[in-house]
């Protein structure tokens, strides 16, 4: 896969914007990275598209720009002249996917139907945008039709808003999601990037889904361990569950040997491991080696090389 397209899985969240005026470009930019969503799909509605799309690639290089509502090859050829790193269709156009593939360049073609899917898998494409997602039957419908179609990820855009948002991610096969509400025209018009970057956080916010899933503690023995787990159900009802190397009673692991962590660790349940990396990576936190869990060929838990009032930090994916 395309490296543009890897690092829009990554992000997860798609501004979609219209633009009117590209002498808003760069602090719309600018917003949206103070936000921490350093990407932005400029739609060819105006007049001003491929001006805002030249401006945020020469000024903000940190953010992954594309071009979206694409109808025409001469767009194509507009959008990538002016630095888009993707293009992005309303539909299903094969004119506009095979110069876009002829050319190399990354194209998530719009598509409702098993019909369009199975267009877009005779082209090698992995990456599609469900669209319109919301008038098409939602979350619902997106996995009956994604259902035959193992290898195809989805980035449903229409009607896609922060109360629906967690439900879209809870699916495995959404890749990403689009939506107008991070950036609408009118903040842009009136120059509200202020509230521009407060969306754009909040949409990160609600895409990672962070959650304290439990709290371990240390113990020297499986003695101890024991002992611990057994006052803390006795004493509050907590249910005691013992596995292989620890004790899980009332959202605390009691480790039956000391582990990562002065003190124990806390596990930090997210909606997507690998967006969450992603996210941390960018704040200069990386992993810890020999620390990963998979399931599946997926990751489902990693440490952090991180520590915080003496207890490290995993991962846990929902």
């Amino acid at each position: 896969m395309h490296d543009s397209l890897l690092k829009l899985g990554e992000i997860g969240i798609v501004p979609v914007i219209k633009i009117e005026d590209a002498a808003s470009a760069v602090d719309l930019g600018k917003a949206l990275i103070e936000g921490e969503l350093p990407l932005a799909e400029i739609t060819f509605r105006t007049a001003a598209a491929e001006a805002s799309i030249r401006a945020l690639t020469r000024e903000l290089p940190e953010l992954l720009v594309g071009a979206g509502t694409v109808l025409t090859v001469e767009q194509v050829k507009k959008a990538v002249g002016a630095g888009a790193k993707f293009i992005v269709s309303p539909g299903f156009n094969p004119k506009v996917v095979d110069f876009c593939i002829e050319k190399a360049v990354p194209v998530i073609p719009g598509v409702s139907s098993p019909t369009e899917i199975e267009m877009a898998l005779e082209r090698g494409l992995e990456v599609l945008k469900y669209f319109p997602a919301g008038a098409s039957g939602g979350i619902g419908f997106l996995k009956a039709i994604a259902a035959p179609y193992a290898g195809v990820k989805f980035v449903p855009t229409g009607g896609v808003e922060p109360a629906n948002l967690r439900e879209y991610f809870a699916f495995d096969r959404v890749y990403a999601v689009g939506g107008t509400w991070i950036a609408k025209e009118e903040a842009i018009v009136m120059g509200k990037f202020g509230e521009i970057a407060r969306l754009a956080g909040e949409a990160v916010r609600l895409s990672l889904g962070f959650e304290l899933a439990h709290v371990g503690l240390n113990e020297e023995n499986a003695g101890k361990a024991t002992a611990v787990a057994e006052t803390l159900g006795r004493l509050f009802f907590f249910t005691v569950k013992e596995g292989a190397s620890s004790i899980m009673t009332g959202g605390l692991e009691v480790m039956k040997s000391p582990y990562l962590g002065a003190h124990g660790h806390l596990a930090i349940a997210t909606l997507s491991i690998q967006r969450a990396l992603a996210y941390l990576k960018r704040k200069g936190i990386e992993t810890r080696p020999g620390t990963e869990k998979t399931k599946d060929g997926k990751t489902i838990a990693v440490y952090l090389d991180l520590e915080i009032a003496g207890f490290a930090v995993h991962l846990l994916q929902k």
